[in-house]
């Protein structure tokens, strides 16, 4: 069973949606139904695919008919799907299939929201490992909906030097040095808070030098200088990241950098607000 499916299934058991108490005793076992989802506000559209597994783990007879898919925007009143089958499991399985597919379009409208804001031809918006304990893959998923990119999905991905691992270092060039002796293909990124440890960076060779926690003004006296010692040989990627909100955002992306990495797109999205609509067959 992969992560979905499980995910998926403590939900439901959660939410005790296999013994349903008031559908079960009073919402006839015959009755079919008919669900549509609509749209109550704008937004972007993820996790449709989640949203009809719910209902076919409780009955793999249920029939969905998509009108909108993963990615696309939707207005308000705008109807995204269609679930047929018995009136119950409609009922049982409702809130968790909203729950998720509204935790996903929020994320992924957020995100959205970013992207528009950056459309310099050059920086992505990427997203962070702050989101809830089990639901990475698809809070990741839902950032690529919304148009963003996604930073390493775990540990093992990517190397990430941040202030509390340079604690441990004593010759940064050195580190990074060997660990490319042992691991030939794996990104080497490196966060700074100060110019000498942009510096630093820079002399190790990091591939990608983050700017967290910085000023505009600041970032711009950094990127100047990593600027002015990359060569055609070595053009680090440049990354900002820390506290980036709506108000700071634009002005970031006036500085042509590569990426800016978001963790409010994943931990502080709002739901999208969305209905479904239940009528008897």
């Amino acid at each position: 069973m992969d992560t979905l499916d499980t995910l998926i299934k403590l939900a439901l058991e959660e939410d005790s949606a296999f013994n349903d108490i008031t559908s079960k005793e009073f919402v006839p076992k015959d009755k079919k139904a008919k669900a549509v989802l609509i749209a109550n506000k704008n937004g972007v559209l993820a996790g449709v695919d989640v949203f009809v597994k719910v209902f076919k783990t409780l009955d793999n007879k249920c029939q969905a008919i998509i009108k909108k898919k993963d990615g696309e925007s939707l207005k308000q009143c705008d109807k995204i799907l269609e679930i047929n089958g018995h009136a119950g499991i409609i009922l049982s399985g409702e809130r968790i299939a909203l729950n998720f597919l509204q935790y996903m379009s929020g994320i992924a409208t957020l995100t959205n929201i970013f992207v528009k804001a950056t459309e310099n031809g050059k920086t992505k918006i990427y997203d962070t490992r702050k989101i809830l304990p089990g639901y990475r893959e698809l809070a990741k998923y839902s950032v690529r909906c919304g148009g963003g990119t996604n930073h390493r999905m775990g540990l093992s991905d990517m190397v990430l030097i941040k202030d509390n691992h340079l604690k441990f270092i004593k010759d940064l060039t050195a580190a990074i040095y060997n660990f490319r002796q042992k691991y030939i293909d794996i990104k080497v990124e490196v966060e700074c808070e100060a110019l000498e440890e942009v510096k630093n960076a820079l002399s190790a060779k990091a591939d990608i030098i983050m700017l967290d926690n910085t000023t505009y003004k600041t970032a711009g006296e950094m990127i100047d200088v990593i600027r002015e010692s990359s060569t055609q040989s070595y053009k680090p990627e440049i990354e900002i990241s820390g506290g980036i909100n709506f108000d700071t955002v634009k002005e970031f992306a006036k500085l042509d950098i590569d990426r800016i990495s978001i963790g409010m797109i994943t931990h502080s999205a709002l739901a999208l607000d969305v209905t479904l609509e239940v009528t008897i067959n």
